[in-house]
C-alpha cells in the first residue's frame, strides 16, 4: 500500500514537473508575448519576465520591440529630368503594438522591406538630380511619411530613412566634372579680373604721385633693377636717358679747354707748313675740344702750332 502511494506521489510529482516545463516561459526584456488561445488572441499581452501558458492550449509569440535596421536594395530609376540613377536607403523602424505586429501582417519585416523598396522608386521617379545630391534631407522626410503611412496599420512605426548613395552614369559623372571644371575656371577669371582692376586703380594714383616728383620713377627703376638682378640668373641690360649723357658732356668741355694751354706753351718751338699746303679757315685749324681729348694732349698741342 505504502509502495503504490509512493508511486502514486512520484508519478504525479513527475506530471507537476512536466506541466510545469511545458507552461513556464521566459520574456525578455525587449520583447512581449502575444498568446493565442485555442488559435484566438487573448486580450492582455505578456510583459517581460517569467509568465505561464496552458500547455497544448495557448501558443506564445515573442515580437522584438528594438529598433530593426533593414536596408533597403538599390534601386534603378529615371528622374524626373531623365537621368538614369541608382539610390540605395536604409530604414530603421520598430514594434509599437506585438498583437497588430503579428495578426495584421504575415511578416512585418518583409513588408516594410516591399513598401520602402516601391517608395523609393517613386521618390526618384518624383525629384530632379540636383534634389537627389544636395537635397536629401527633404526626400528623406517624403520617404519617411510614404512608408510610414500603411505601416502604422501593422503596428510598426517608421522612426527614420536615410538615403545612403546615389549611383550616376560615367558620362555624367564627365559632364557633372566639366561643368565643375567650368564654372571654377569662370570664377578664377572674374577673380583675376577683380584683381586687375584693383591693381590699374592703384597704380593710378601711384602714377599720379610720381608725376609730381620725377626723382621717383628713376628711385622706381633702380628699385626694379635690384630686383631683378637679385636672381643671378639673366642678363640685364640697363638704358640710361640721353639727356644724363648730354649732361655729362656739356660738364666735360669747360674742364677741358684750359687743360690744353699749358701744353700747348711746352711745345716746340713752331714750324711753318709747306707752301703746297692749301690755306685753311681759322675754324677748320681749331678741333673741337671733344676730339682734342679723344686724340691725345700731344697731338693736339702740334696742330695747335
Amino acid at each position: 500500500m505504502v509502495e503504490e502511494l509512493v508511486t502514486a506521489g512520484v508519478a504525479v510529482a513527475s506530471a507537476g514537473v512536466m506541466y510545469v516545463a511545458a507552461a513556464a516561459r521566459v520574456v525578455k526584456q525587449y520583447e512581449r508575448g502575444v498568446v493565442f488561445r485555442l488559435g484566438r488572441l487573448t486580450s492582455s499581452v505578456r510583459g517581460p519576465g517569467f509568465t505561464v501558458i496552458v500547455p497544448f492550449v495557448d501558443k506564445l509569440r515573442k515580437v522584438n520591440m528594438q529598433i530593426v535596421t533593414m536596408p533597403v536594395p538599390a534601386q534603378e530609376g529615371i528622374t524626373r529630368d531623365n537621368v538614369t540613377v541608382r539610390v540605395d536607403a536604409v530604414v530603421y523602424f520598430k514594434v509599437v503594438d506585438a498583437a497588430e505586429a503579428v495578426v495584421q501582417v504575415e511578416d512585418y519585416r518583409f513588408a516594410v522591406s516591399q513598401m520602402a523598396q516601391t517608395s523609393l522608386r517613386s521618390i526618384i521617379g518624383k525629384s530632379d538630380l540636383d534634389d537627389l545630391l544636395s537635397n536629401r534631407e527633404k526626400l528623406n522626410q517624403g520617404l519617411e511619411l510614404m512608408i510610414d503611412s500603411p505601416a502604422m496599420g501593422w503596428g510598426v512605426q517608421i522612426d527614420r530613412v536615410e538615403i545612403k548613395d546615389v549611383s550616376l552614369p560615367e558620362t555624367m559623372k564627365r559632364s557633372m566634372a566639366r561643368q565643375a571644371e567650368a564654372d571654377r575656371e569662370r570664377r578664377a577669371r572674374v577673380i583675376n579680373a577683380d584683381a586687375e582692376l584693383q591693381a590699374s586703380k592703384k597704380l593710378a594714383e601711384a602714377a599720379g604721385v610720381m608725376s609730381e616728383q620725377p626723382a621717383a620713377l628713376q628711385l622706381r627703376l633702380l628699385q626694379t633693377v635690384v630686383a631683378v638682378a637679385a636672381e643671378k640668373n639673366s642678363t640685364l641690360v640697363l638704358p640710361f636717358p640721353v639727356e644724363l649723357l648730354r649732361f655729362l658732356e656739356r660738364a666735360q668741355q669747360p674742364a677741358a679747354a684750359p687743360a690744353a694751354a699749358p701744353v700747348a706753351a711746352s711745345a716746340a718751338p713752331p714750324v711753318m707748313p709747306p707752301a703746297a699746303e692749301p690755306e685753311q679757315s681759322p675754324q677748320e685749324q681749331l678741333p673741337s675740344a671733344a676730339s682734342l681729348l679723344e686724340r691725345g694732349p700731344e697731338e693736339a698741342s702740334s696742330r695747335q702750332e
